[in-house]
């Protein structure tokens, strides 16, 4: 069973949008753009030679894939996280199989403070939904749950960093609370996993504020 501590403080819940150029949610009386939204943007171009190479039916087939994999995956996190057990033993198919491989590593996780919680900063004016905060191996970390056809290269996880150190950003923000270290947590569809742990935040948040203004500064161009 897990402990669900719960957040330092109550984080509310957060309207949201989807648009052409991506997703937002409204702060106050500000649309900021989700911190998915931010950096995806980066993504764009070499997704497009991606998609012309292949071809355009044969990319949205695979992202409609990748899509239910993910959020497949994800329901069934959650519901373990929550104990829900009886959710996860009804379930079956791929999903099921890449979540009983991730159990063990699941199992590091503890002291859950927020499951697919909204996060927000009014500073960098971004905000996001965030997989995990919680104690992994006794650490507080920011923890995102990935799903893949084949592992990635480590130098390919940066832009998941990134997020993940957004996210701790906007919660030290909201509550006063520093999370240790930022953990990607990756299950291939051969049952391998993948663990990559951050403690310096720095670097990616350096990024970050970087990818936000190259972000702001293409939209506006385009509009």
């Amino acid at each position: 069973m897990f402990n669900y501590v719960g957040p330092a403080k109550p984080l509310k819940e957060v309207t949201s949008r989807t648009l052409d150029h991506g997703r937002f949610y409204k702060i106050d009386d500000l649309w900021m753009p989700s911190v998915t939204t931010v950096v995806g943007h980066q993504s764009k171009h070499g997704i497009l030679e991606w998609q012309n190479r292949v071809g355009f039916a044969e990319a949205e087939k695979v992202r409609r894939a990748a899509a239910w994999r993910g959020t497949q995956y994800h329901n069934l996190v959650e519901h373990y996280l929550k104990n829900e057990l009886e959710e996860v033993e009804k379930s079956e198919g791929l999903p099921t199989y890449l979540f009983r491989s991730a159990r063990e590593t699941l199992d590091r996780i503890d002291n859950i403070h927020a499951i697919e919680a909204p996060l927000y900063s009014r500073t960098l004016r971004i905000a996001g939904r965030v997989d995990c905060i919680a104690e992994f191996d006794n650490e507080l970390a920011i923890i995102d749950f990935k799903t893949t056809k084949n592992l990635k290269k480590v130098e390919h996880l940066e832009k998941f960093f990134v997020q993940e150190a957004a996210y701790a950003y906007m919660y030290y923000e909201l509550t006063g609370i520093e999370v240790d270290k930022l953990v990607t947590l990756s299950v291939a569809e051969d049952g391998t996993m993948q663990v990559e742990q951050r403690y310096d935040k720095n670097p990616y948040m350096d990024t970050l504020v970087d990818w936000i203004n190259i972000y702001h500064e293409e939209i506006n161009e385009g509009n």
